[in-house]
């Protein structure tokens, strides 16, 4: 198996009529998947798609992005996973960017595919997922194809997927990644949490997103079944959970604290996971415990990001808990803290430093910009993360937070999720983000913006003096700010930077 365009073929060797794949509309076998892709790379391939080519995916959730990702693999594409959520302005630029060939998109994104794509001239073809729309082809007429794909064999250290940054600044970069780093991935993450043939895995991360794609392709790389939501909502996910005896669900922080908070929670049958699992942001430490008290499974804590195609580190199953720790790397990846000003010097045990990763998961670089893979990549392969980490004496790493986030106040630095894993304790909040506000004196000042639970009444004053025992003076958040919801990514990551337009002086 030399990437993961070949995990289909062997699922439906190994696994043959076994469900693979589950969602509302419709369940596919592990032969079903792999026929569906072959019938997408036939008709990639009579379009005029060649190896090499990107193919780009815009959709929510569905059976048809998993069948059109691995059928563009299995025709030798380079697949680019488009975020749902991308601005017009923004999907114009990445489809420019990476050169699409053809876009596969939900039948409500295509017309606006086709708006930004009319002067693409390497572009042959647009499918719409669920529907006909004009000027674009029907996902269903690709799928009449039936003509024999070509055994196309790929370099492991070739393109495989490029997939583009959140683009807090500037335009996105577009991480290329290759068939090695993909597989290994899956393969990897799938060995630390124990999957197996027996699991059957809830997720609602999307899947454009590495920690979706790796949920997915490592629960067919073990012969498991996925149920797929479209979206998250947390008395669905609870319900599903229970209906489908799901042995893992797998998501970001806000999904826990959004289920524990959700009525449906008292009545929920949790029996049937085995273990969970959580990353894309820091999570405090009372939710973890919260959630494994109620569904009496380990919440299995990770650290990835685009950059080196998912997971980077996590903890082995039956490896002793540590909450509040991202775990050791995955095998064969190295890990080191480096001082933030010089970046060839590690930091002592427990002291902050830059989290660098090197190994066979990182990137080749960002596509066609070669200053930005410089400025990421040292000449000796380490990878700058960007996250504030520590480590202790066995090796575990501990994510502070984003360097970026950091507000610096009074010239003091603070962490906006020591603050969050604060707040989160607190027995009236159900979510809780924190970020900097200007101010003439202290430069910065943390606000902390609460979404209370369910009728609590508590108020700003309390909260500051619930933090106020247990932070340093300089970490205390200055304000609080309550509001009904937080501002989140498609994948439910918290947006800090969005946070500023909620204040209110």
């Amino acid at each position: 198996m030399d990437g993961p365009g070949d995990i289909l073929r062997a699922g439906a060797t190994r696994f043959g009529d076994k469900a693979a794949l589950v969602t509302a509309k419709r369940t596919l076998t592990y032969r079903e998947l792999d026929a569906l892709s072959d019938r997408v790379a036939a008709g990639l391939i009579q379009r005029g798609v060649l190896p090499g080519e990107t193919v780009s995916l815009y959709s929510q959730n569905r059976w048809e992005w998993v069948v059109a990702y691995h059928g563009a693999l299995k025709c030798g594409a380079v697949v680019n996973p488009v975020n749902v959520m991308l601005t017009p302005e923004e999907l114009a630029f990445v489809l420019r960017d990476c050169g699409a060939t053809a876009v596969f998109a939900g039948v409500d994104q295509a017309a606006q595919v086709l708006e930004v794509t009319r002067d693409l001239p390497a572009l042959r073809v647009v499918a719409a997922f669920g529907g006909a729309v004009e000027g674009g082809t029907a996902f269903d007429e690709l799928l009449a194809a039936d003509c024999p794909v070509p055994e196309i064999v790929v370099e492991p250290a070739a393109a495989c997927t490029i997939g583009y940054t959140s683009g807090t600044t500037g335009y996105p970069k577009g991480a290329v990644q290759s068939h090695r780093a993909v597989l290994l991935n899956c393969a990897l993450t799938a060995t630390m949490h124990g999957r197996s043939e027996h699991d059957t895995v809830l997720t609602a991360l999307p899947a454009p997103h590495v920690y979706g794609n790796v949920v997915i392709n490592g629960t067919f790389l073990t012969g498991g079944t996925v149920v797929l939501m479209e979206r998250f909502a947390p008395a669905s996910a609870l319900r599903l959970i229970g209906e489908h005896r799901a042995t893992l669900f797998e998501g970001v922080p806000a999904m826990y604290a959004m289920m524990l908070a959700d009525p449906a929670i008292e009545s929920a049958d949790l029996s049937c996971l085995t273990r969970c699992t959580v990353g894309g942001q820091t999570i405090p430490v009372s939710t973890i415990e919260h959630w494994q008290e109620r569904s009496g499974a380990p919440l299995i804590e990770l650290w990835g990001m685009t950059e080196i195609s998912g997971l980077g580190t996590t903890h082995a199953l039956h490896s002793p808990a540590l909450p509040g720790s991202v775990g050791v790397s995955l095998p064969g990846v190295e890990v080191r803290v480096a001082d933030l000003d010089d970046v060839t010097r590690d930091v002592p045990l427990g002291e902050t430093g830059e989290l660098m990763v090197r190994g066979p998961i990182v990137m080749i670089g960002y596509h066609g910009n070669p200053e930005a893979t410089a400025e990421a990549i040292e000449p000796d392969g380490w990878l700058h993360t960007g996250d504030v980490a520590t480590v202790d004496a066995t090796g575990h790493l501990f994510v502070v937070d984003r360097r970026k986030d950091m507000i610096i106040t009074g010239g003091y630095n603070v962490y906006p999720a020591e603050i969050e894993r604060v707040l989160a304790a607190h027995p009236a909040v159900a979510m809780v983000a924190v970020g900097g506000v200007a101010d003439p004196i202290k430069g910065e000042l943390a606000c902390a913006y609460v979404v209370r639970t369910g009728d609590a009444s508590v108020d700003e004053a309390e909260l500051i003096a619930y933090a106020s025992e247990r932070l340093a003076a300089y970490k205390r958040p200055r304000l609080v700010r309550f509001v009904e919801t937080l501002p989140a990514t498609s994948t439910g990551k918290i947006m800090r930077r969005e946070l500023v337009k909620l204040f209110r002086p």
